[in-house]
């Protein structure tokens, strides 16, 4: 979509579950009053919109949270459209706008006033096969026992291990899964990915970033009780139990795009304000006390 051009075909991805009737009919009058249409891009089985496919649409738009909106960056990805998340509920770090503010957002998008905010995703090779993840890709046992893993960074060995499995993650995914299980997170500006490992058993294993062109090979033993791999959360492929599989994974800088007003929080900040980051009981502790002396 040019800039200055009004979006005349929206694509449209919405949380499978979620009651959004409200802002659907709002994106309906929106359209009709701007002589556009608008399509359902994904694949879920619940159907709000006519069926389309995105490479005819000029803008995606998700209704839901920041899982929507991973799952419209994907579907848009397809395409190279940008992505206008609405928050269906309180706002997360993807989406741009409340629901409220959806038809006004539009307008500015209409009238060009939009940047594009380019997201680096992952490309995970896989049986000969290309996936995409904007947060990350996980592999995680699936049953009882462990996951063996042995682990390449651009042809050099790096570990060997066992444990429940491995989390391989963008800098916007260091926020997510990555930091959860103990691995770094990359500050604004940052570009490469995040290897950590899930709960090695023994060893010194810490987690790895690495360069914006490296390349990750993961050999995955699965055991007895096999493993799956995830995808921004998504279950994917099972691997069975006692059968080698491996996966190669790099960073694509500029797959994901999201539509910009200049108005975006930054990172830190989201985190803090949505209690990701809290700062250390002493210091919250001094600060309470400070608030109550007298001025």
């Amino acid at each position: 979509m040019a800039r200055g051009g009004s979006p005349t075909r929206v694509g449209l991805v919405v949380h499978p579950t979620r009651d959004v009737e409200d802002e659907l009919a709002a994106l309906r009058r929106w359209a009709g009053e701007q002589g556009g249409e608008i399509v359902q891009v994904d694949d879920q089985e619940r159907e709000f919109a006519e069926r389309g496919d995105v490479e005819d649409t000029d803008l995606v738009v998700t209704l839901g949270g920041d899982g929507t909106m991973l799952s419209g960056i994907r579907v848009a990805g397809r395409a190279n459209r940008p992505v206008l998340g609405a928050a269906c509920g309180s706002l997360g770090a993807l989406t741009t706008v409340t629901a409220d503010e959806l038809p006004a957002a539009l307008d500015r998008v209409a009238a060009g006033e939009w940047t594009a905010r380019k997201l680096p995703t992952l490309t995970v090779e896989y049986e000969d096969a290309e996936r995409t993840a904007v947060n990350d890709l996980v592999v995680v046992r699936q049953g009882a026992g462990q996951v063996s893993v042995s682990v390449r960074v651009d042809d050099q060995l790096f570990t060997r291990f066992a444990g429940d499995g491995f989390v391989i993650g963008t800098p916007l995914g260091s926020s997510a899964y990555t930091l959860a299980a103990g691995g770094p997170l990359l500050a604004p500006g940052a570009l490469g990915m995040v290897f950590t490992p899930l709960a090695p058993h023994g060893g010194f294993i810490p987690p790895l970033v690495s360069g914006p062109e490296g390349r990750l090979e993961v050999e995955i033993d699965p055991g007895h009780g096999g493993a799956r791999l995830e995808l921004d959360g998504q279950i994917g492929d099972l691997l069975p139990p006692l059968e080698p599989a491996a996966v190669a994974v790099t960073l694509a800088p500029g797959r994901g795009t999201l539509v910009s007003l200049g108005e975006d929080e930054p990172m830190l900040a989201g985190l803090r304000r949505r209690r990701i980051l809290i700062d250390s009981p002493r210091i919250l502790a001094r600060d309470d006390r400070e608030a109550a002396e007298p001025v």
